[in-house]
């Protein structure tokens, strides 16, 4: 990551696969032949041990931040006792939501278990795994439910052990074999397809981890089995941690960031606890600054940059508690503070030694250079401050859109200039042929630029070629040339003018006359007066201006999407539409809170 008050221009990127491979071949450390010799004998054994609870138990007496999170725990406690147990159900190919039930439910309940001696709350959760091991199937054919569902009972076993008697506990063990265990052994022999072991993104860490996990919970009663899927896990894992180099990016964008991010601290936090070791892949490049990503990803409005298929709203991330303890980084607790209303983890791995980011020496802007993804921010103590996030990125990242230039903008608590995020992943084609017909994930649908009306081309990638970072201002710009083969060349620069205003210049070049359309998708309340426009949201407003071409004004409409997209409800699309002749054509928009903000001249 290039932050703080630097200068950074005509970045020069090393060959990261060949540092990637180093990086591994160093810090990684193989299983041996028996991964399980240092196995802890007893129960629990994964996560968190009994020798910490007497901590957790002071924090919920002591700590207002833990005590209402143990409340809010409790009562949802209260709902599951009376809840039936999750139903088996699958949506289109997925058995995922029912798979998050049961672990959010058996995590609750557990450690609610261990934490307060609640056995009513210990034997729900058994009852919740009792079901689920009846289900015909963990839908193994799209792995992460399977996976997900060994976390989920590698965690209940191992924290339930008391309470897992007679045909209760044989149900379980049956289950879970015949449904979770042999299917990833079944992968990892190649008996069963499993791609998912040579991937760099969010299902191996989803995959491997949650396998892992289970196997550590069962090492004491199936050692051959368990030895050989960790051993697998272990060997694995690295190929997708290595997409953290060198600075803790995560190109599938913040949603996935999250899933990947948790599943990486489960299966790292088990080997710690139930062997000792990692293995090393804790040391890998990128895994110390992974939670900076998450710190600067996250705008004031609580909203994040959420580029690719992701959400805008920021929630709960456990695994900053165990990453800030195991970097020495309290700031990771800070944020975890600040938005999370308290997930099962974020109890069990909780710790009340923050450091705000402004006391803290966090630079105000940021530059991941593994991804090409920017930020720019005016405090970190004011939650009226002005943020943006920006990109360029690779268009062949899992999960990712066509949207090579695209950007978020926060002011005066709001999100002002908003990314759409994902759609419904049971569309037509959504991961095949179709996904680039889909508004949201087509080029048209970023706040970027479209030019002739087509579509970035899937296989292009956009450099930030320079990064300065200046007490009163900071600059960053995009080339965009190969995301629009048509020109001859198209740069972005973005820049943040006395911590609070925001100028977006592109410059393009061709040698032939184009279509230009700047645009900016946003949920405020828009009006336009020809170069000017007003972008009302929450009671607060912010100004944009045109300040160049001379002849450009802004254009807004409200974003309509045929079925079977989501609907669009209440986002405009704020466009300057340009006709652009052979040579250089420079357009520029500046944003400022101030409505006396004086714009820049043209560009």
């Amino acid at each position: 990551m290039t932050s703080g008050l630097a200068s950074s221009n005509n970045l020069r990127r090393p060959n990261m696969t060949t540092l990637w491979l180093l990086s591994i071949a160093l810090s990684v450390s193989a299983p041996p032949e028996n991964p399980l010799a240092t196995l802890r004998a007893e129960h629990p054994r994964l996560m968190l041990l009994d020798e910490q609870l007497p901590a957790l138990r002071t924090a919920v007496r002591n700590d207002p931040i833990a005590r209402g999170w143990h409340q809010r725990l409790r009562g949802e406690r209260d709902k599951l006792l009376t809840a039936e147990p999750t139903e088996f159900r699958i949506v289109g190919p997925r058995l995922l939501s029912a798979s998050r039930s049961v672990l959010g439910r058996v995590s609750t309940l557990a450690l609610l278990y261990r934490l307060d001696g609640d056995v009513e709350a210990g034997q729900r959760a058994v009852a919740e795994m009792v079901a689920a091991a009846g289900w015909p199937h963990w839908n193994p054919s799209h792995f992460l439910d399977t996976a997900e569902l060994n976390n989920a009972f590698g965690i209940g076993w191992d924290w339930l052990q008391p309470l897992l008697e007679g045909e209760q506990r044989q149900e379980i063990l049956r289950g879970w074999y015949r449904h979770g265990i042999l299917p990833a052994l079944d992968g990892y022999r190649g008996e069963r397809p499993a791609w998912w072991t040579r991937v760099t993104h969010n299902w191996n860490q989803v995959c491997n981890g949650g396998n892992a996990v289970a196997a550590l919970a069962l090492a004491d009663l199936f050692p051959a089995e368990a030895a050989e899927i960790v051993g697998q896990a272990v060997e694995h894992l690295p190929r997708a941690l290595g997409s953290y180099a060198p600075d803790g990016g995560w190109d599938e964008g913040p949603g996935y960031w999250l899933y990947a991010t948790s599943y990486t601290v489960y299966v790292l936090s088990a080997l710690q606890t139930a062997l000792g070791t990692d293995f090393g892949l804790s040391d890998l490049p990128g895994m110390a600054e992974t939670g900076d990503f998450r710190l600067h990803f996250s705008g004031p409005s609580r909203e994040t940059f959420n580029y690719a298929d992701a959400g805008s709203g920021v929630g709960a991330a456990p695994c900053l508690f165990w990453l800030g303890r195991r970097y020495n980084k309290p700031l990771y607790f800070w944020q975890e503070h600040q938005l999370s209303n308290g997930d099962p983890f974020d109890l069990a791995w909780y710790s009340g030694d923050e450091v705000a980011p402004e006391r803290g020496g966090v630079p105000l802007d940021a530059l991941f250079t593994g991804i090409d993804v920017g930020f720019f921010r005016g405090s970190w103590a004011d939650p009226n401050t002005t943020w943006i996030g920006f990109k360029g990125g690779d268009n062949q990242a899992n999960h990712s859109h066509l949207d090579l230039g695209t950007f978020v903008l926060d002011a005066k608590g709001q999100r002002f200039i908003s990314e759409l995020g994902g759609d419904d992943y049971n569309m037509p084609g959504y991961f095949g042929g179709q996904r680039w017909t889909y508004y949201r994930l087509r080029t048209e649908g970023q706040n970027t630029l479209l030019i002739d009306e087509e579509n970035q081309p899937p296989t292009a990638k956009a450099q930030i070629t320079s990064f300065d970072s200046q007490p009163a201002r900071a600059a960053a710009t995009v080339d965009l040339s190969a995301a629009y083969p048509m020109t001859q060349g198209v740069t972005r620069t973005f820049e943040l003018l006395d911590r609070r205003d925001v100028l977006v210049v592109d410059e393009v070049t061709t040698d032939a006359p184009l279509q230009l359309e700047w645009a900016a998708h946003t949920a405020a309340t828009v009006t336009v007066a020809g170069r000017l426009a007003t972008l009302t949201r929450g009671g607060q407003s912010i100004y944009a201006t045109v300040v160049g071409p001379a002849s450009a004004i802004f254009e807004a409409m409200p974003v309509e999407l045929a079925a079977p997209q989501r609907p669009a409800n209440g986002i405009t699309k704020l466009r300057v539409r340009y006709p652009a002749e052979a040579g250089t054509t420079r357009i520029g928009v500046f944003f400022s809170p101030n409505a006396a903000a004086v714009p820049p001249p043209a560009p």
